[in-house]
């Protein structure tokens, strides 16, 4: 059932009036799919290994077909799941309000399979291959145009497919976090859900954006470091809180 209590009216009211809204999305939200984290999935035969053994470059560089089996099983995973009711509803408020934007720490892209279209994905998206030297994407045919794995890049002669994700040592991409930052200036409601507010940068863009006069609401079942931050906190996850306020706004 969703959680219409969840949104008390002087908060609806302050939402119902936002005209720039941001949204900050975090590995919780994912969850809910049935995707775990990053270290949850170092399950079975990857419980050997540390996050540094199959998230750097360094790691890829001296076992490239090691990491990239790595991600083909987390790929594999991602697959059988789906978009949750709560990737879903910020699609529907994407409807109410064309100029919302979703800046996402999550690598899933399930919020463009929802039918979200104004996305930011810091940290990449898995689904994605790209050229380890030039970074140029690979299609899936050139990825199925070799048995190797990795396959080999068509782009440069030592080149190989990696994911197109951030990996740990490793900069986010640059005009991504440039219009986040931008974004988190300007906007006039930001609502972070599901991110535990302790990964930089994106951990500072609710607080850019309360600096600069933005309401901040924080949705998140657990208190994080955001929390004390926040002017609002709905203490729920995003599958039972987002389908309530979409519920709420269209009443």
């Amino acid at each position: 059932m969703n959680d219409l209590s969840a949104w008390p009216g002087e908060v609806l009211e302050k939402i119902q009036a936002a005209q720039r809204p941001l949204i900050l999305s975090g590995a919780g939200m994912s969850a809910e799919s049935g995707i775990p984290t990053f270290r949850d999935a170092l399950t079975g035969h990857w419980a050997r290994y540390r996050p540094e053994e199959l998230a750097t470059p360094e790691a890829f560089a001296q076992h490239p077909r090691r990491v990239w089996n790595w991600y083909e099983e987390r790929r594999r995973a991602i697959r059988a799941t789906r978009p949750n009711v709560g990737h879903h509803a910020l699609a529907a408020l994407e409807r109410r309000w064309p100029t919302l934007v979703i800046v996402t720490q999550n690598v899933d892209g399930f919020h463009q399979l929802a039918g979200s279209s104004s996305v930011i994905e810091l940290h990449g998206n898995i689904q994605r291959s790209v050229c380890s030297i030039t970074g140029e994407r690979l299609s899936d045919e050139q990825l199925l145009a070799s048995d190797q794995k990795p396959p080999p890049s068509p782009y440069a002669r030592e080149g190989l497919a990696r994911p197109d994700v951030v990996w740990f040592g490793e900069a986010l991409p640059a005009a991504a976090l440039e219009r986040a930052l931008s974004l988190a200036s300007r906007c006039d409601l930001l609502l972070a859900i599901g991110t535990s507010g302790v990964v930089q940068p994106a951990a500072s863009l609710p607080l850019l954006a309360r600096d600069a006069g933005a309401l901040f609401l924080e949705l998140n079942p657990e208190a994080t470091a955001l929390s004390p931050h926040a002017q609002h906190v709905v203490r729920s996850t995003a599958a039972v809180a987002l389908p309530a306020l979409v519920e709420r706004l269209a009443a």
